[in-house]
């Protein structure tokens, strides 16, 4: 199977059983994968041309970008090799490659205390900043989520998402009568 085929089939089944931000994030890598190995078998890729191009498009960025393109390409891989040829290796699969993409530990947010989150808000001058703070502070509201908010998502003390970022079609927030925010 040709490159450009298994992106293809890869792309046609995601498209149909995966939600939109899965192919947004997997689009650059696996574009730029087709560009330059198109024409080429899917068996006939050494490890270290895969090595090659991973070095050339992640060149400059950070360790977790790194391992997320290995990650995509590595996956696309294991998905032709699982969906339609079971004897395909994938070349991403060698211990080198592991090694130099392997992802980095991130270091654990700090929690802020219950105090110092409420005095960020009682500084907050602008009410619409100080709104935003509170949907987010008590109502667990993602930065993304309040900026998309309109009137008419609003319903007494309930707040409707239309497109949230987990993918469902419309989440709810409710807020108790005593919260600061209602």
């Amino acid at each position: 199977m040709k490159v450009s085929q298994a992106i293809q089939y890869w792309a046609g089944y995601h498209k149909l059983h995966s939600k939109k931000n899965t192919l947004r994030a997997y689009h650059p890598t696996i574009s730029k994968f087709g560009h330059q190995f198109q024409d080429r078998e899917l068996q006939s890729l050494s490890p270290d041309e895969i090595l090659s191009f991973l070095t050339r498009v992640t060149e400059g960025n950070k360790q977790l970008t790194k391992h997320t393109r290995y990650s995509y390409l590595s996956s696309f891989f294991n998905f032709i090799k699982s969906n339609n040829d079971s004897s395909l290796q994938n070349p991403c699969a060698n211990q080198m490659m592991r090694k130099l993409f392997k992802n980095t530990e991130i270091p654990p947010w700090k929690i802020l205390e219950k105090d110092v989150v409420d005095e960020i808000i009682f500084r907050t001058i602008k009410p619409r900043n100080r709104l935003m703070l509170e949907l987010m502070a008590w109502g667990g509201m993602r930065i993304g989520e309040v900026l998309k908010l309109t009137p008419a998502d609003v319903d007494e003390r309930k707040l409707i998402l239309r497109d949230p970022k987990s993918g469902r079609g419309r989440k709810s927030f409710s807020f108790p009568r005593n919260s600061p925010i209602v």
